[in-house]
């Protein structure tokens, strides 16, 4: 065991759903005061959420009752209670553990806690067999020298525990830096694989990893733009780019696109869907289809043609032209050939 002088208690805890439903029982307090009460108990014992007098010896309600000093009816009731919530495991030799201790407490720091106890214990039990040694041997010479030897190890001891006690107090708070520090940089990995794994659903270049180039093209680009506004800019170039209505074909790898002067083109308020849309495009929706050859342009409703065009064949439908039918055939023929010339030369 490690002797953790703290545990973590999440300011949401009276949120949660379970707790809630607990501050409906009778003893409602109380039963709460036990809850805070094993957490502490098992912050104390520091193994991984266990709650136990020794190794080998489980505490017993009675047990928990008295070290607790609260009713033993409602220490039953609470273990009961927090059991059936899944707050807590009770093992077949009936050892009592926190449910999911490893997420909410900093276990990787409980241990080096651990680690470090037994390191200044080891230390403390060598000094001891080795003052005891000297000892011995100064007890031929003078028993003057014996007691007063002892006295001056005994301080030099407390000194050095003392310092030892302050040295881990220093690499406890250390180690929390190192977690803070660690969490954050596993936030950032997070976001730059996010936006890495945004990229290549797009089909666009394929990148078989995400190299260390590409993280801090990425790093540098999340320092001026947010996540979403990045993934949009990455929607609207994956548009662009694949559109027939656009010009823009230039396809970038993740890097590229990255650099400042690329990716600000694709940011919503850039508005690159107008930027790079073909000059062309403002009298169609889409290309339309040519029809087979000695076939006549038929127009559907997502095509949008030239009014010269739409007049001819309006004039053509309602019969304003005099002419006879052959002549309007004729001249439909005309107004289809031009028509497929028009789009021709559009489209070079």
């Amino acid at each position: 065991m490690g002797n953790i002088k703290w545990i973590k208690l999440s300011t949401q805890m009276f949120e949660d759903e379970k707790i809630k439903l607990i501050e409906k029982m009778p003893d409602a307090d109380t039963i709460l005061i036990i809850w805070v009460k094993l957490l502490s108990q098992a912050g104390k014992v520091n193994a991984n959420g266990y709650i136990f007098l020794s190794e080998n010896i489980p505490y017993t309600d009675e047990m928990l009752a008295t070290v607790f000093d609260r009713p033993l009816n409602t220490v039953r009731l609470a273990l009961s209670t927090f059991q059936q919530f899944g707050m807590i495991e009770i093992d077949e030799d009936h050892f009592i553990s926190i449910s999911n201790w490893d997420k909410h407490q900093n276990i990787e720091g409980m241990e080096r806690v651990r680690k470090l106890n037994a390191e200044r214990n080891k230390r403390y039990r060598e000094r001891k067999k080795q003052g005891l040694l000297e000892d011995k041997t100064s007890s031929d010479v003078s028993v003057t020298s014996h007691d007063g030897t002892d006295i001056d190890k005994e301080l030099d001891i407390d000194k050095e525990l003392d310092i030892d006690k302050e040295l881990d107090i220093d690499k406890e708070l250390d180690i929390d830096k190192e977690l803070d520090i660690d969490k954050e940089k596993d936030k950032k990995n997070n976001t730059v694989r996010d936006l890495f794994d945004h990229y290549i659903s797009k089909n666009i270049i394929h990148h078989r990893k995400l190299t260390n180039s590409i993280k801090t093209a990425i790093n540098a680009r999340l320092k001026d733009y947010s996540l979403d506004e990045l993934k949009k800019a990455i929607d609207n170039y994956d548009f662009v780019l694949k559109s027939d209505n656009h010009w823009f074909t230039h396809k970038y790898p993740l890097a590229d696109l990255m650099r400042d002067k690329d990716i600000r083109k694709f940011l919503d308020e850039a508005d690159p869907l107008n930027n790079f849309i073909k000059k062309n495009q403002s009298n169609f929706n889409r290309q339309p289809q040519h029809p087979p050859r000695g076939q006549p342009y038929r127009s559907t409703k997502q095509d949008i043609v030239p009014d010269w065009y739409e007049k001819q064949r309006t004039d053509r439908n309602h019969g304003k032209n005099q002419e006879d039918q052959n002549d309007k055939a004729k001249k439909a023929a005309e107004a289809d050939k031009m028509l497929q010339d028009y789009l021709a030369a559009q489209n070079n």
